[in-house]
This record gives C-alpha cells, sequence and structure tokens, in this order.
C-alpha cells in the first residue's frame, strides 16, 4: 500500500452482500475528502474484477459465497491491499479467523462515524484498527496462533474434513492414500498437543471451521421458513 505522502484521498473498497452497508459507508465518506468509496461488491472476487487499486477494503465477515474470511484477507493481503472486517460483532470465531489471516482490526456497524472514518484512514495508510471489541476477540482465543499448518496439511484437512476419502484426497493432491494418513495423523498429533483432540472426522471438521479452513456451515431454510 502507498504511504501517505504518496497518496492524498485513500481509495476503498466495500464487500458486503447486504446493500444497505453499503449505503451508510457511502452516506459516511461521502463529505470525508480524504477517503474515496470508489467499488463495492457482493465477494471478493467480484471486487478484484471491478479494480485492485485500493489501499484498504471493508470486509464483511459472512458473505453468501461460502468463502471465510482467512480466504478473504489472504486474497486481498496477496494483491496488497489491507482489510478492515465490518461487522455487527456477534461471531467472535470468524473475527478470529480473520485475525489469523492478519486483518488489520475491526470497527462494529453500529460504530459512530466518526469511529468508522478513524478506522478506514488508519487502515488506508497501514496501521492496525485497535478498538475494545476486537481485544476482546483476540485475548477470547487462548489457541490463536497455536496450530500451525502448512499449505499441504491445510489442504489435506479440509478436502478430507469436506467429506473426502483418503483416497480421493491422495488423487487430488497426487500422493498416495498412506502419505494421506501420514499427513492426518500429523494434523490430529498438532490439535492433540495444544488440547483440541480430533479422535473423528467431525472433530477434524470442527476444527477446520474453528480454525477457519473451512466456512461455518448454513443454515438451511424450509419452505414455511424455518431454520435448520
Amino acid at each position: 500500500m502507498p504511504d501517505e505522502a504518496d497518496r492524498a484521498v485513500l481509495r476503498i473498497g466495500m464487500v458486503d452482500d447486504h446493500r444497505s452497508p453499503v449505503w451508510g459507508v457511502e452516506r459516511i465518506l461521502e463529505d470525508v475528502d480524504d477517503l474515496d468509496l470508489v467499488a463495492s461488491a457482493t465477494t471478493v472476487r467480484g471486487l478484484l474484477e471491478q479494480t485492485r487499486d485500493l489501499d484498504v477494503v471493508l470486509l464483511d465477515l459472512r458473505l453468501g459465497d461460502g468463502t471465510t474470511p482467512m480466504e478473504n484477507v489472504s486474497l486481498l493481503d496477496e494483491n496488497d491491499i489491507g482489510t478492515v472486517v465490518y461487522t455487527s460483532g456477534e461471531h467472535p470465531d470468524l473475527l478470529r479467523s480473520a485475525a489469523r489471516a492478519g486483518t488489520l482490526g475491526m470497527v462494529l456497524k453500529s460504530a459512530s462515524e466518526q469511529e468508522i472514518v478513524a478506522a478506514v484512514r488508519a487502515a488506508g495508510h497501514g496501521h492496525e484498527v485497535l478498538t475494545t471489541e476486537w481485544a476482546a476477540a483476540i485475548d477470547g482465543d487462548p489457541n490463536l496462533d497455536a496450530v500451525n499448518l502448512s499449505p499441504q496439511l491445510q489442504r489435506v484437512l479440509t478436502l478430507y474434513a469436506s467429506g473426502g476419502t483418503s483416497a480421493s484426497v491422495g488423487a487430488e493432491l497426487g500422493v498416495a492414500p498412506d502419505t494421506v494418513n501420514e499427513y492426518l495423523k500429523r494434523i490430529r498429533q498438532k490439535y492433540a498437543d495444544v488440547g483440541r483432540p480430533t479422535h473423528t472426522k467431525i472433530d477434524l471438521f470442527k476444527r477446520a471451521v474453528e480454525d477457519g479452513w473451512l466456512p461455518m456451515p448454513r443454515r438451511s431454510v424450509t419452505d414455511d421458513g424455518d431454520r435448520r
């Protein structure tokens, strides 16, 4: 991201699959001379298709495309774009997932206009956005950095926990099923070492969701409107 001397007006993007928060931020920033909301989209990839010339993105945690906060923050980071999580704050597990990926911080959708402007401006200049809610989410996760999986182990975990078998995961990765089983042993041991056992495949799925490797399951809606 450019430093403060390089760009007088920071270019802001926003990802939210509900239009009303975008309208709200547009109104908040319309009279702020150094912040320009130049693009918005319902997905991160959709935003990047519009432009990659952004200083910071306000990112909603739960998106309809099923992507995780970790995936989205990481993708933006790969494009040298910082993120601020813009959330109602009711999903601390998703906040921690974003933290693992390196988001600059969070701001509540219920925050004052001044707080939102200050958060966007700070992140646009590459500074961390420190709020009480953000600190509480991080402090509430004693294992935030306790389990570090290599990219290969992450891939094995997500494929297997999503319903794959040792054979199908091996075919996907180009390795033997026995190699996949060895990878799974390493993954289980890493979780066991931090007191988060994974005795069953369901346990592996839960850990993958907790740590942001897989999206949270979305409740289905029946014809009569009941959620399950």
